[in-house]
């Protein structure tokens, strides 16, 4: 096998570093309006830029940790402006905890391939629940409180399904809060908080699988994509609330059509 030339490769490197800080920059705008932590933004362009065999495995690995900070930043931000309303964040939030731990270390068990088409299948299924399904682009009627039921079942099935995946749970949150009747802003303010558990829970379970030092995260990928989100959500944080509500439901849809092309034109 011939070898790469070393400037070569270091300008492979520089391009791979320079995405990932612009895609950064994207999941920075994506946490504040959407509450995506990095998940669907990052999972995709991790993977295309890594060249080992087990791209996806070290995509939502790193994509997890990106998450822990972004979320939690976003989280103080979004308890400064008196978003957070802990009725709908606790216990919901304990057992999406219970259910990240047992997805992401299912995760670790699982063929590349395979994560890649659940991946893909994951997307599809909720751009089509969003856009056929009543309460999601135009919310219906006043908030109504979570159940028993959604809180314990649907918290543990929602930390299960974001750590195996690594999309931190806000596709799962978001439509879940907005078709209680919660506005846009609201749904995907408190989907950082309850992204926050899966991202700690997924970012140590992976750090410990894989062959790598760091298991299988990637440092090199994560200080480029935060290097570009953190100072993206102290600029976006200001204009967040002035993006009208059926905008924003049309906006997140959007956003997953996006993700889903590019994890379709990945593989």
């Amino acid at each position: 096998m011939r070898a790469v030339p070393a400037e070569t490769y270091r300008r492979a490197v520089f391009t791979s570093i320079l995405v990932l800080f612009g895609f950064g920059c994207l999941s920075g705008v994506t946490t504040v309006l959407f509450g995506f932590g990095g998940g669907f933004v990052t999972v995709p362009v991790v993977a295309a830029v890594t060249s080992s065999g087990d791209a996806m495995h070290i995509a939502i690995a790193t994509s997890t940790a990106v998450m822990v900070v972004n979320a939690g930043t976003a989280t103080v931000v979004q308890a400064r402006a008196g978003r957070l309303r802990r009725e709908y964040l606790w216990p919901l939030a304990a057992f999406i905890a219970a259910g990240a731990l047992a997805g992401s270390i299912a995760a670790a068990h699982v063929g590349d391939g395979l994560l890649r088409v659940l991946f893909a299948g994951y997307l599809g299924l909720t751009i089509a629940d969003s856009l056929i399904r009543g309460g999601f682009l135009r919310a219906q009627g006043e908030p109504r409180p979570l159940g028993t039921a959604t809180s314990t079942a649907g918290g543990v099935g929602i930390g299960a399904v974001a750590s195996f995946l690594g999309v931190g749970g806000s596709v799962l949150t978001v439509p879940l809060l907005r078709r209680r009747g919660l506005p846009m802003a609201d749904a995907t303010a408190m989907a950082n908080p309850l992204s926050v558990p899966v991202a700690v829970i997924g970012t140590a379970v992976y750090a410990t699988a894989g062959s790598g030092p760091a298991g299988y995260l990637d440092p090199v990928a994560g200080a480029a994509l935060l290097a570009g989100s953190l100072p993206t959500i102290a600029v976006v944080r200001r204009v967040a609330d002035r993006l009208p509500d059926r905008v924003h439901a049309i906006a997140y849809v959007l956003l997953l059509a996006v993700a889903l092309v590019a994890v379709a034109a990945g593989g």
